[in-house]
């Protein structure tokens, strides 16, 4: 048995989950889920029924880790040797754009998507502000620097490079030139491209 079992759907935020996957150099399977008829084993592990699930088979027992930017970390946290953690001034950076990508970020895309605005004199009540807000917020953070955390890949550059990798392409967020750039490096690394072959496959069997 792998390591890990994965619950996911190709086109869907496992994306997200199998580029970790691949940075942290885990031993997994995957169990790909139709949409009309989820296994029972899903549901069973993930009240939610949802994608993207983990299961760690860890010697003392089975571990459940949900929702990407928890897998992320998780992820980082369990694989040391693959250098995805913070270190020492790095801590404040990576789990500040962590957070702010899994919260703010995914709120003010998600609902721009869906055609919600926030009324007039409530942005102090969204925890993402505005739209506008959060994508110059970002912005003014990638402009200037290589990663999330300066110079150095992490773990943080996973998902944050994954809120902007899939916005460029389905145009949620702004072609911006911080944007654009680090999108460029983002889609340099190795385990980016692993990652996305497995998906692109799974993708393009499906249309078959």
């Amino acid at each position: 048995m792998a390591d890990y079992t994965f619950f996911t759907v190709p086109m869907s935020r496992g994306q997200i989950a199998r580029w970790a996957l691949h940075e942290a150099g885990a031993d997994y399977q995957h169990v790909l889920v139709d949409w009309a008829s989820r296994p029972p084993e899903l549901a069973a592990t993930n009240p939610m029924n949802k994608v993207p699930t983990l299961i760690h088979h860890a010697p003392e027992g089975d571990r459940v880790i949900t929702e990407c930017a928890g897998i992320c970390a998780y992820l980082a946290d369990v694989h040391p040797k693959a250098e995805l953690l913070p270190q020492g001034a790095e801590k404040a950076d990576y789990y500040r754009w962590l957070f702010f990508a899994a919260g703010p970020m995914e709120q003010a895309v998600i609902g721009r998507t869906l055609g919600w605005e926030v009324p007039e004199g409530k942005q102090g009540t969204a925890g993402f502000g505005s739209y506008e807000r959060t994508i110059e917020t970002l912005d003014g953070w990638l402009a200037g620097r290589d990663w999330v955390c300066g110079a150095r890949f992490t773990m943080a550059d996973v998902y944050v490079g994954s809120q902007v990798d899939w916005g460029l392409n389905f145009g949620s967020i702004p072609p911006l030139p911080s944007f654009a750039a680090y999108a460029e490096r983002i889609r340099t690394r190795a385990g980016y491209q692993s990652a996305k072959a497995v998906d692109r496959e799974l993708i393009k069997a499906a249309k078959r």
